[in-house]
């Protein structure tokens, strides 16, 4: 039996609850549903929500606790038998008797000692699984039997089931809340430690971007260049690139879809157009390397110009194909929410449907357009994937669309990957640069917020 059996039990228990709840609050009245004071439904719900979450809370203190818990049983049982080990021995212990548990590779020789250790831990995840299962199904059995004798035809069921869906929503809403404040602090914290071997000013508007550092002091390189002031160039650069390519199409294919566009040529263009919303981002840059970036360069090659195999504006071309549904789609939301009697007094005065558009609607609409522009920028800020594969890691600062660039998550995910050590320079400048990339895209979402609300419109 595993996790997911005593889910499903417990599952079958709660439906079985319900049906009980619902039936035994039935028989109570003969039938009677005026003689209730809520739905049978709420009835059968309320069995189901007060005998299923304390089992269910069980559940989650053991996956989450049961580990460490055995972890410290075992660390005191290797100190029993090895004596006074450092924390790097124990760990390689502990290692080596969950994989000889779970039949894997060992680091040493299969001793008695390590087989006793590792049967030991496998019967410790045995019996402590066990007796939270155990104890689950004792609580949902016994919250079972009580409700059973709270079920009467005056009790208030849909108030109890509205305060807990309510305690739902206001639990869901500070776990969002405090997840973001904990994502803000620990950029923060590792970005302050970063700040400790690099001074801000070094980092912000430094020209160079090199930050391989070497293992010892003596060797060549020991101190890396952390500049970051190419990163953001070329960030804005591609996704300037971007949205030359995104923002007129994507406006443009909205207007003549709100307004030009059949019914008929709407309901097939706008979900094809949508797809591109849907495509995986590797694709693109699947697209980018093996397509755009060949082409540019060949017809670069052809009329004479230098064009690098990864180009910015390979990548920057591909994004603006990759964020024109973001635009188009918004756009078309903020056209068509204009009240149509805006568009029948202006055809009715005598305009044209151009006229219309460019001074009546899109006017009207430029709150929604003003923030469809926006998030596409920011969904541009911080794509990755097709700048690695079309304009590459090489960190210049550069105007020339046609030159190598790189960006601020390109170079995060280089400095994350692999082996890293937390307390060297190199490794926090990723924090570092995540924290000043949250900062970009927060402005952006202020301006687009600061926009809507100052030219919005209400209309009756």
């Amino acid at each position: 039996m595993n996790t997911y059996i005593v889910l499903l039990i417990l599952l079958a228990l709660s439906v079985l609850n319900f049906t009980l709840g619902k039936k035994r609050v039935l028989a109570a009245v003969n039938g009677d549903m005026a003689g209730l004071h809520s739905l049978p439904n709420h009835y059968g719900w309320f069995a189901v929500i007060f005998s299923l979450t304390p089992s269910l809370f069980i559940l989650f203190i053991w996956m989450v606790s049961h580990g460490h818990i055995i972890d410290t049983i075992l660390i005191e049982k290797i100190k029993a038998t090895y004596g006074a080990l450092s924390d790097f021995e124990i760990n390689v212990h502990l290692s080596d008797i969950r994989n000889l548990a779970n039949n894997d590779a060992v680091s040493v020789a299969i001793s008695p000692e390590l087989r006793e250790a590792a049967d030991y831990y496998d019967k410790l995840r045995v019996n402590s699984f066990w007796a939270a299962a155990l104890l689950a199904f004792g609580i949902m059995l016994g919250a079972s039997a009580y409700i059973a004798k709270l079920i009467t035809p005056t009790l208030r069921a849909r108030n109890h089931i509205e305060q807990a869906v309510r305690f739902v929503l206001v639990a869901s809403s500070t776990i969002a809340i405090l997840t973001t404040i904990g994502i803000v602090l620990s950029l923060l914290f590792e970005t302050m430690l970063f700040l400790q071997h690099v001074a801000i000013d070094d980092f912000l508007f430094g020209l160079k971007w090199s930050p391989q550092t070497a293992l010892r002091a003596d060797q060549v390189g020991s101190s890396g260049s952390f500049g970051a002031l190419p990163l953001f160039a070329g960030t804005l650069f591609i996704t300037f690139i971007a949205l030359l390519v995104a923002g007129p199409i994507g406006l443009l294919s909205a207007i003549y879809m709100t307004e030009f566009a059949s019914d008929r040529i709407r309901t097939i263009a706008k979900p094809v157009l949508e797809i591109l919303a849907g495509v995986p981002t590797v694709v693109y840059g699947f697209f980018a390397a093996l397509v755009v970036a060949p082409a540019i360069r060949d017809f670069g090659t052809y009329v004479g110009l230098d064009v690098a195999s990864e180009s910015a504006l390979a990548a920057g071309l591909v994004m603006g194909i990759m964020i024109i549904p973001f635009i188009s789609s918004l756009s078309d939301d903020a056209i068509t929410a204009v009240p149509q009697s805006m568009r029948d007094g202006s055809l009715a005065l005598g305009s044209t449907k151009t006229e219309t558009m460019l001074k009546v609607l899109l006017p009207a609409a430029l709150p929604g357009v003003v923030s469809a522009f926006l998030l596409a920028t920011s969904r541009a800020v911080g794509e990755t994937m097709i700048v690695v594969m079309a304009a590459g890691m090489a960190a210049n600062l550069t105007a020339n669309p046609l030159d190598a660039v790189t960006t601020v998550t390109v170079q995060i995910v280089a400095l994350l990957t692999g082996d890293q050590e937390f307390d060297s320079a190199k490794t926090l400048s990723a924090f570092a640069l995540g924290l000043a990339l949250f900062i970009i895209t927060l402005c952006l979402n202020v301006v687009a917020l600061y926009v809507v609300r100052k030219y919005r419109e209400e209309y009756e």
